[in-house]
């Protein structure tokens, strides 16, 4: 079993950017895709970007495409993703999660495509 924590959230002005990680023990994580989801209050957790077991194939929701990058370092066992150009609307509590899979270029956006979740990390954007 895998154990997740997020960190790197924060309070940032609209246009800011932050770098979220996931840090991940208890096993390698180049076993896993990665993804990152985000809960804003009130809200349905929805998918932000998912990344494969070999960091060759990444995928990531309109919403955000084009201003958030998720990357991994299986070597750190620490998965990353970087939030450029923030946005309000991008104000949720992010959450990281693992796919335990042996297709290494698994990528999904479904939350039950994962089975492990980390704790979450805030992130506000002020405007």
């Amino acid at each position: 079993q895998v154990q997740l924590v997020e960190s790197g959230g924060g309070l940032v002005q609209a246009g800011g950017s932050l770098r979220l990680s996931c840090a991940a023990s208890g096993r390698t994580l180049s076993g896993y895709a990665m993804g990152w989801f985000r809960q804003a209050l009130e809200k349905e957790r929805e998918f932000v970007a998912a990344i494969s077991r070999s960091g060759g194939n990444t995928y990531y929701a309109d919403s955000v495409k084009g201003r958030f990058t998720i990357a991994r370092d299986n070597a750190k066992n620490t998965a990353y993703l970087q939030m450029n150009s923030l946005k309000p609307e991008d104000t949720a509590v992010y959450y990281c999660a693992a796919d335990r899979t042996t297709i290494p270029d698994r990528t999904s956006g479904s939350r039950y495509g994962y089975e492990y979740w980390g704790q979450g990390t805030q992130v506000t954007v002020s405007s």
